[in-house]
């Protein structure tokens, strides 16, 4: 996924109201901006950091700099919420997720379940349905260890029982973590921070989702995929397969 138009260096000063951050320019110009995501962002809101904004000229948008990438322990990592069904859709095409190749066809935001919209649809007459769910990573704890979510999300649990509907139906149900960052080399749930969703998770697997995680390669040029990865998960190791974790 290749930035469509040059992103803006610049310093963060806050970032608040969920929606919002302020940041000094390289030219020291003092601006506010829209941020692409409503979550904590934690260990991504330090005041100085350096970060990357998009620019939108559109006279109807209220804010023209979009926080796009921060600079965190040492790598860029990926904010904007929007970007990982773009991620995830350019990869699974371009075969860097091998368990979801060879789909016919790929449909985007389907009405499925419980009134709900799932991120990506494959279809293949030989093959049935793949509903694919998407989420963003970002959150570091430990050094090479990504973990999600990195706050309570009921959101996210509604959706992997979904998900678990649709195994449960007899078509494939898959949760893929894309991971915004690239200094990570396994992947696992946060059930400290949001116990209901680690035990969602577990319940999800053993229903028949099968579960990914593909890091990324970050740079103010591009977001591009790179690998899937372990998920590191105690105590749920016996419940994933070759499908659930690779290499």
């Amino acid at each position: 996924m290749i930035f469509e138009t040059p992103l803006v260096p610049g310093r963060l000063i806050a970032r608040y109201k969920r929606f919002l951050f302020d940041a000094e320019l390289e030219t020291g110009e003092i601006i506010t901006g829209s941020c692409p995501n409503t979550g904590s962002m934690r260990g991504l809101n330090v005041p100085g950091s350096r970060i990357w904004m998009s620019i939108h000229e559109s006279p109807t948008r209220k804010y023209r700099h979009v926080l796009e990438l921060v600079e965190a322990d040492g790598t860029v990592v990926g904010v904007n919420t929007a970007m990982p069904n773009r991620i995830a859709a350019e990869a699974i095409a371009a075969g860097l997720v091998p368990p979801l190749a060879g789909y016919s066809t790929m449909r985007r935001e389907q009405k499925y379940g419980r009134n709900s919209r799932i991120d990506l649809l494959l279809v293949d007459p030989a093959r049935g349905n793949a509903y694919v769910e998407v989420k963003n990573v970002h959150f570091m704890r430990q050094n090479g260890l990504s973990e999600f979510p990195d706050t309570v999300t009921a959101r996210g649990a509604k959706h992997l029982e979904e998900l678990g509907d649709m195994a449960e139906a007899g078509h494939r149900a898959v949760m893929l973590f894309v991971i915004q960052r690239h200094d990570c080399e396994s992947f696992r749930i946060s059930g400290d921070l949001d116990p209901v969703y680690a035990t969602a998770f577990r319940r999800a697997l053993q229903r028949g989702v099968e579960a990914f995680a593909l890091k990324c390669r970050v740079s103010s040029r591009e977001i591009a995929a790179s690998r899937l990865i372990p998920i590191d998960e105690p105590g749920i190791a016996a419940l994933c397969t070759d499908k659930t974790i690779s290499a």
